[in-house]
């Protein structure tokens, strides 16, 4: 077992791939799935808001799951965890394809959010664990490409295959490469990483954290129902409970201390979370916007959509090599900055606005996510030392996760109050272009105020020692 052995440079390849694979295909299903929505919805007679919960399911899971699963790849053995993961997730994305009624799929798409926390809260750990610091941000950025260009092919891809073939082959599509990557696991991945062995796993702490992230994202979806502020309320309560008894616990989940003594580490995930609740939504609303007011096809939505994470895939190596040259967190905040900027100009589009205004804007909102996310991941696994990868891993996934479940809780709140629980129809086409008009300008200032977040960061000690 590798617990912190300077690996081969082959390990170092066969990881990079793997992650590479995993990666691609995560992604990938989450942003088709945006692009064949109105598919499923017509399939399954589903309204708006029961639609968002086709993305939000999984994003649910995969939030809650996160951290509990770093940590215990910590323990147990990070290959181990990444490999569960990549089963469960392909399992799933199989029986996908069968699913009966609409509650089946919002189940199966929660289970199939569990299996992807496996993955993301190992992939990243596995592939700091095998690269040296001075190449670190290098890797990060190969890894981040592949993330971006599982989120470029989605659309494009998703669109084709809906148009062709119906929804279900966007599941069926992940099979053939978990159960590659799975084997390429068994073959060529050797040694393991665990410098948490022997360690406590926390089950309280972990269920405590679970609730608290299903109770306020619950909440928050069903919002303005009057019971929905009292879930958020009582997952209020239980965050407090969950900080207090992590700060006691000699074997945490999450390390509270960390957070409090490792500015960098904390204020670069807060920034992942407020990039994340900023941004997501994006694909959610325009996908929509584009099939159902501007009358195209998944195909040519797809195509147009396409645009900002091929320009995130095609600038985030360069984003990552710069990262390991000067301080990654002005990187980031200059990509937060040019979000802004492009969520700004997205208010603005009405039913009329040209493809041309469209597409620059999600050029302007590719080159900041680019310019974010692997100097902003370089940043965060640089500020901590060896042992503490996976809970790194897991903390800046679940940020990610609870940023884009907040979008999309965002997205359901706008489009509750401003449409209904009801089918999106031609009638209803102005009250939703207002909706997403408030839902980009809402963004837009959340995304400014993240600037400051990013800005106040600090600098990255250069071993990565709390």
């Amino acid at each position: 077992m590798n617990n912190g052995h300077t690996p081969d440079r082959d390990t170092g390849r066969v990881a990079l791939f793997i992650a590479i694979l995993a990666g691609f295909m995560t992604p990938f299903d989450l942003s088709a799935v945006n692009i064949a929505l109105p598919a499923i919805g017509s399939q399954f007679s589903m309204d708006a808001v029961s639609l968002s919960w086709v993305s939000t399911a999984y994003l649910l899971a995969s939030a809650v799951f996160l951290v509990p699963f770093g940590r215990i790849a910590d323990i147990h053995g990070r290959k181990k965890i990444f490999t569960i993961g990549l089963a469960i997730f392909t399992l799933t994305s199989l029986a996908l394809v069968f699913s009966p009624t609409s509650l089946a799929l919002i189940i199966l798409r929660f289970v199939q959010g569990a299996g992807a926390a496996l993955i993301f809260g190992t992939a990243v750990a596995i592939l700091t664990s095998v690269t040296p610091p001075q190449e670190r941000g290098k890797a990060i950025g190969i890894y981040t490409t592949a993330v971006y260009t599982g989120l470029s092919l989605g659309p494009f891809l998703g669109g084709i295959l809906t148009g062709y073939f119906g929804w279900h082959s966007i599941f069926l599509v992940n099979v053939p490469i978990g159960l590659f990557a799975i084997g390429l696991i068994s073959w060529k991945l050797q040694g393991e990483w665990a410098e948490s062995q022997g360690e406590h796993f926390d089950l309280p702490g972990s269920v405590m954290y679970g609730m608290t992230i299903i109770t306020v994202m619950y909440g928050f979806s069903n919002l303005p129902d009057p019971g929905a502020f009292a879930l958020i309320g009582f997952g209020t309560v239980m965050l407090a409970a969950f900080i207090l008894w992590e700060i006691r616990n000699t074997s945490p989940i999450l390390n509270v201390r960390i957070l409090v003594k490792n500015r960098v580490f904390a204020f670069s995930n807060l920034a992942a979370l407020i990039n994340y609740s900023a941004t997501f939504a994006v694909t959610f609303f325009l996908s929509l916007y584009l099939q159902y007011i501007r009358g195209f096809s998944p195909q040519y939505a797809g195509l147009i959509l396409v645009v900002q994470p091929v320009v995130m895939a095609l600038l985030s190596p360069a984003a990552g090599r710069l990262a390991d040259r000067t301080d990654p967190g002005r990187i980031a905040s200059a990509g937060m900055a040019l979000s802004a900027l492009s969520l700004l100009l997205l208010a603005f589009t009405t039913s009329t606005t040209s493809l041309l205004y469209i597409v620059g804007s999600l050029i302007i909102l590719g080159i900041g996510l680019a310019l974010f996310s692997s100097p902003n991941t370089t940043a965060i696994m640089g500020s901590v030392e060896r042992k503490f990868y996976g809970v790194a891993s897991g903390t800046l996934g679940t940020m990610r996760l609870v940023g884009q479940t907040l979008s999309m809780g965002v997205a359901v709140i706008i489009l509750a109050v401003t449409i209904g629980k009801v089918a999106i129809t031609p009638a209803l086409y102005e009250e939703f272009l207002a909706g997403m008009q408030i839902a980009f300008l809402s963004f837009a200032v959340l995304c400014t105020i993240g600037i400051i977040f990013s800005l106040i960061r600090g600098t990255t000690a250069p071993e990565g020692m709390v």
